[in-house]
């Protein structure tokens, strides 16, 4: 009896092993999501507009969910990424076109990471050159270290050091009058707000997100039995991102916001600044620069992979994690070159801030041809059984279509 009370124990055993072994792609790239452009246009959401931002921000929660759900089936049911996926169905033509769009958003996620490396090692006084440096360096090393699992862990504990950003929220003691206030007030007639919440929708969904997730779920070899598990990981992921990208809108909101509302921010010791007068110098800047360097070495690691994981996906050569340097030297040449390209691009120094808003715009207006793409493949690509039915299927293509019509619509406001 004691044999057979066992078998209980030891089935559910198995299964909290399958669930640890699932998650990670989700929580790895919406810790990456929360990147330095993130943060920094939450920041400047924040300064500028107070707590208007949170509502879109807590809107956009499920919309991320639904997305990334999407990329967890096409990896697991079909085995393969992204850029070949659409290869195979839509012609190499097309494939050219997403690869394009990934390497936009990439490239301008790489040079807003390294300035936001830079900017943290100048709050303590380490010339912005050193630090960039030392961090290529540290991730050049860790790509070619051959294993996807331990790539993985790291890039989890170091994003976990964004966490401080929740922590940096408390301390700033928001109103709650003035927060409940904010939720209710959106101006959507500004055309300065909405600049910005594009920005904010940019921030939130990016083109090397999709790419990088799809990627991680095969180079991990999750199993169709595992999508469960992986959908929960991708939910928790979804749900940390925003509150982290919130805790950067309530942090800034109740400080600068009250201080020096409207007023633009130029650089990372500025907006470590203006959490000085509540948290102190020293515990503004420690807590600021933790997680600013959290958000930027998870976010380059995932952009640079997503970029060697597409480009290989598109022209067909090998491209995985788990493979040696030797057994897949484009995929690791293209990420090797990527880190370096973006840190000699940040050494000639650039308005972090401008940047980073411009940037997160950018992803916005590729957003229509992304996820046009990501919707055509779950439509086509999987069995149909594992593809969204009834009133899940239609509220993900309305979500879907409401972001690519706002995309279209701020290409035509903002070019």
């Amino acid at each position: 009896m004691d044999a057979d009370a066992s078998y209980p124990t030891l089935a559910r055993l198995r299964r909290l092993s399958w669930l640890f072994f699932a998650v990670g792609p989700g929580i790895m790239v919406m810790l990456a999501d929360t990147d330095a452009g993130s943060i920094i246009t939450a920041a400047q959401s924040g300064a500028e507009w107070g707590y208007r931002m949170v509502l879109p921000l807590v809107i956009l929660m499920p919309i991320l969910y639904v997305i990334q759900e999407i990329t967890v089936r096409l990896g697991a049911v079909t085995g393969k990424g992204h850029g070949a996926l659409i290869r195979e169905r839509f012609g190499m033509k097309w494939a050219m076109l997403s690869v394009s769009t990934l390497f936009l958003s990439a490239v301008g996620a790489l040079v807003t990471e390294f300035s936001g490396i830079a900017g943290v090692g100048q709050l303590f006084g380490v010339p912005g050159w050193l630090s960039v440096s030392v961090a290529t360096f540290l991730l050049i090393l860790l790509g070619l270290s051959g294993s996807y699992r331990r790539v993985e862990r790291v890039g989890i504990a170091v994003g976990l050091f964004e966490l401080v950003f929740i922590l940096m929220a408390f301390l700033a003691h928001p109103n709650p009058q003035q927060l409940i206030a904010g939720l209710a007030s959106i101006p959507w007639r500004s055309h300065s707000y909405m600049f910005l919440l594009a920005a904010n929708v940019g921030a939130v969904i990016m083109p090397w997100m999709i790419f990088y997730q799809q990627g991680a779920v095969i180079d991990k070899r999750l199993a169709i039995t595992q999508v469960r598990a992986a959908r929960w990981d991708t939910m928790i992921g979804a749900v940390v991102s925003q509150i982290l990208m919130i805790a950067v809108v309530v942090a800034t909101a109740a400080t600068v916001g009250q201080t020096h509302p409207n007023q633009p921010l130029e650089n990372v010791s500025q907006i470590a600044s203006a959490l000085t007068p509540v948290l102190g110098r020293s515990v503004a800047n420690t807590l600021f620069g933790l997680g600013m360097l959290g958000a930027s070495f998870i976010a380059a690691l995932v952009v640079s992979i997503a970029g060697a994981w597409g480009i290989g996906e598109a022209f067909g050569f090998k491209h995985s994690l788990n493979d040696r340097p030797r057994e897949a030297r484009w995929f690791y040449a293209i990420y090797s070159f990527a880190h370096i390209g973006g840190a000699l691009l940040v050494i000639f120094s650039v308005n972090l801030v401008a940047l980073s808003v411009d940037v997160e715009v950018m992803n916005a207006l590729l957003l229509p041809i992304v996820l046009g793409f990501l919707l055509l493949l779950e439509a086509r690509s999987l069995p149909v059984s594992w593809r969204m039915k009834g009133v899940y299927k239609y509220t993900a293509w309305t979500i879907s279509g409401i972001v690519m019509a706002f995309g279209v619509c701020m290409a035509c406001v903002t070019l």
